[in-house]
């Protein structure tokens, strides 16, 4: 199966999963997971229609946005944990960070947006499975970040990101994912905020996701094949 083959697979399997949670599919955003691979393959799924790309680790991110910067349609998206001291390269080259998790982050997020003249599209990532091997902020400290960082002024919170534990039966993350929507219904009620957007689900388990309210489904194996 051929790159084109895989997007218009998922595509398919995304709209079904909207559908049948009675959203449309063009609200949810296909975005390819595209830590370690190499830029031809990441430009056969361009032609194949994908526009959102996510890279894990600043530095590689950068090599091929500048790589394939006369491509003016791509978003690029930081989707790995971020350290303190990457903020400012992030902030420079990611439209969208979807690793928000301490205050301290959040500090040097907007300082270093502010300096650049940009307000920082950022999503919180939440350690939904209280997971000690996962980065992202506890359940119960979220609203606290959420507020904290809703002071910044050259910050704004676009929504929520997970990884829930992996499980070989997708239905199992099921739960995780209907606990996040639950948390940013609850959050948007509570502190009177809109948050669009809930980045989850991977190549395994994105139609669930998607069943429960992702409007960002992240997938790298289902679209490029297995990591060499």
């Amino acid at each position: 199966m051929g790159i084109k083959e895989n997007v218009d697979k998922i595509l398919e399997k995304i709209e079904k999963s909207a559908v049948k949670s009675g959203r449309k599919p063009e609200d949810v955003i296909l975005l390819a997971a595209s830590k370690t691979q190499p830029i031809e393959k990441m430009i056969e799924a361009y032609k194949a229609g994908i526009r959102y790309f996510g890279e894990n680790r600043v530095q590689e991110g950068i090599k091929k946005i500048e790589q394939l910067q006369e491509i003016k349609d791509i978003h690029w998206h930081l989707i790995g944990g971020l350290q303190t001291n990457k903020a400012k390269y992030a902030v420079r080259y990611f439209e969208l960070i979807h690793s928000l998790d301490r205050k301290s982050l959040a500090d040097e997020i907007d300082k270093r947006a502010k300096k650049i003249g940009k307000v920082q599209d950022v999503l919180v990532e939440v350690n939904i499975g209280e997971e000690s091997s996962k980065y992202g902020v506890s359940p119960i400290n979220l609203e606290e970040l959420i507020e904290y960082s809703l002071e910044k002024e050259n910050l704004k919170i676009l929504g929520l990101m997970c990884i829930p534990p992996y499980f070989e039966d997708k239905e199992k993350s099921r739960p995780y994912f209907i606990k996040m929507r639950e948390l940013k219904e609850k959050l948007e009620r509570k502190l009177n905020i809109k948050l669009p957007h809930l980045s989850m689900g991977m190549s395994h388990d994105f139609d669930i996701a998607v069943e429960e309210g992702a409007t960002i489904v992240r997938v790298g194996t289902a679209i490029f094949g297995e990591r060499k």
